[in-house]
């Protein structure tokens, strides 16, 4: 018996270190092989070969003074539109989770005087030789260039804009290589107004200089920001956001069968399903990367998150893989997933938080909001007024339902908003958001754990938080009149069908107030079974049909594997055998 735990835990063991060796975490401050955090916002991932040859992923973006500054303790963003602008730096990896700095390939001292770099990517240009770095640079494009893809990059070109578009400058911009033509482009937008978003090809121009050698308007419409674009199964994708500065906003796009269009629907770009309730994980439109793998074709979203400058949560970067259903692309917002590069297969991770906008940082003012945008309700959840003022647009009267988080409420809670339950007069309200499974992600029937951070100014009537599937309600009593701010679980939340209804009632008198943040639904085992194994029975096999048992990275059996990694064990002509599968 004690040689079977041995073997098992054995397994056990290496099967966790290679899953964590590939798991993406969002909603965190990501860190370099080494330990040293990851700076890079607004450019772009591209696999060009080293000295020897070999390919690798390099990645690719500007530091900014407020970024340092804002990491890790996020106690707040500059709110400010003057960037401090540090290096472009470039990160290395051979399977996209894992990153090693480089260097800084382009320093302030190599680009000269700016106040503003920014909105950056790199092509090799096969006709030059050299790799191209075109950047935002002041009112301009600057291109500099190298002989290696991790050099040290100076002046070649800076691009007046105006004959092209009307404009120096452009809006936001990234580069596209194409990745069955090599070709690269550079997706950008009208500099005023953001009104039109344009496709330009990388390359030598007439005058010898390497620069943009066409320009090709795809788009004219409702201002759009964070342009840029991917390639799925032979089709063009051109996805932007809305103009709301630093701050997180839809993630919006147009598709095509040729990479200059036309695209469609014609100039009326789509919200991206399954992004809207929390604003694509509370980001900003970035970059996408596909990745070909052996065994299938994902596109993963690199969104940044500007929180050195809006405030609005932990981490920098937040990649989610998009998926696709009907032929149309689909957003999975995840704060925990796995990653194969080699096969192209992910799969959500075991602490994945199935709650959108659990920190309420997609809501960038102050809600209900008349203009940009006009929100009656917080995003993804839904505000139930059983007493007290209607929640209206405009009203004098209406209770505002989201708070701003001070410098001591920052220092446990992240980001600058929080949920605000109050009202002028006596009240009684339902904050609820349901949970489901996607057509993609499903939520397994299993126990969970409901968690949020609280604090109040005096005792409610009644003050609790609760889960709901079906009929079958499961709460938890919140402590009142606590101006600190308190953790609350409600464990062992049984989930079945797919679907759970989570959230928060409050019965108060006039002007007292509730604050919630940091709202998770992170699934801890099966239904009926304990989390974690002290002892393997002998006979358990024979629980599940076909003598054969599946254990999940923390010990939790079932009679069917696991999504990620698995230890088997199964009766064979009597003999008991264990071995690790991985399901996708």
């Amino acid at each position: 018996m004690k040689r079977l735990l041995t073997i098992f835990f054995g397994l056990l063991a290496a099967t966790t270190a290679m899953q964590a060796a590939y798991v993406i975490n969002n909603d965190t401050f990501w860190k370099t092989t080494t330990g040293s955090y990851i700076y890079s916002q607004g450019g772009g991932i591209f696999r060009f070969p080293d000295a020897q040859g070999v390919e690798h992923y390099y990645w690719y973006g500007a530091k900014y003074q407020e970024a340092v500054d804002y990491c890790p303790k996020a106690l707040a963003g500059s709110k400010s539109n003057i960037t401090n602008f540090l290096a472009v730096t470039c990160y290395q990896s051979d399977d996209l989770v894992n990153w090693k700095f480089v260097r800084n390939v382009l320093t302030p001292d190599a680009a000269g005087w700016a106040y503003w770099v920014g909105r950056m990517g790199v092509a090799y240009i096969p006709e030059a030789n050299k790799y191209a770095l075109l950047t935002q640079f002041n009112d301009h494009v600057l291109v500099a260039t190298c002989s290696t893809p991790t050099g040290s990059y100076t002046r070649h070109n800076e691009i007046d804009m105006t004959n092209m578009i009307g404009t120096p400058n452009t809006g936001d911009m990234t580069v596209f290589t194409d990745p069955d033509t090599g070709k690269s482009y550079l997706c950008y937008s009208y500099g005023k107004g953001r009104s039109k978003i344009y496709l330009s090809e990388i390359g030598v121009c007439s005058d010898g200089k390497i620069g943009l050698k066409d320009c090709h308007q795809i788009y004219k419409g409702s201002g759009r920001e964070g342009d840029c674009m991917f390639k799925y199964k032979n089709k063009y994708y051109v996805c932007a956001s809305d103009l709301y500065g630093w701050n997180a906003s839809n993630v919006y796009y147009l598709e095509a069968t040729d990479i200059y269009g036309p695209y469609t629907p014609t100039n009326n770009m789509q919200i991206m399903p399954g992004s809207a309730d929390d604003y694509g994980h509370v980001t900003q439109t970035g970059f996408f990367y596909t990745v070909r793998g052996s065994k299938q074709e994902t596109v993963i979203y690199c969104g940044d998150r500007w929180a050195g400058f809006a405030g609005n949560g932990n981490g920098y970067n937040q990649w989610c893989p998009i998926s696709f259903v009907n032929g149309k692309p689909y957003f999975n917002s995840l704060s925990q997933w796995h990653f194969d590069a080699e096969t192209g297969e992910w799969w959500v991770g075991d602490d994945n938080n199935y709650v959108r906008n659990g920190s309420f940082n997609a809501d960038r003012v102050s809600i209900p909001s008349s203009n940009k945008p006009s929100q009656a309700d917080l995003k993804g959840w839904k505000t139930t007024v059983v007493k007290g003022n209607k929640v209206v647009i405009g009203g004098a009267d209406s209770p505002v339902l989201n708070a701003s988080n001070s410098k001591e409420d920052r220092a446990v809670v992240t980001g600058n908003y929080c949920l605000n339950i109050q009202d002028k007069v006596d009240f009684t309200r339902k904050v609820s958001q349901t949970v489901k499974s996607t057509p993609v992600v499903e939520l397994k029937d299993g126990l969970y754990t409901l968690t949020c951070y609280v604090k109040t100014s005096a005792a409610y009537n009644e003050l609790y938080m609760y889960a709901k599937v079906g009929v079958n309600s499961q709460r938890i009593d919140l402590p009142s009149g606590n101006s600190k701010w308190q953790k609350i679980e409600l464990k062992e939340v049984e989930i079945k069908g797919g679907q759970c209804e989570v959230g928060f009632y409050a019965d108060g008198k006039a002007d007292t107030w509730c604050r919630i943040d940091e709202v998770s639904l992170v699934r801890t085992g099966e239904i009926g079974e304990t989390n974690g194994i002290s002892e393997i029975p002998n006979d358990q096999a024979n629980r599940f049909p076909n003598n054969r048992c599946y254990y999940n990275l923390n010990g939790i059996p079932s009679s069917y594997p696991h999504r990620g990694l698995n230890v088997v064990r199964e009766t064979i002509n009597g003999k008991i055998r264990s071995y690790k599968i991985v399901k996708p």
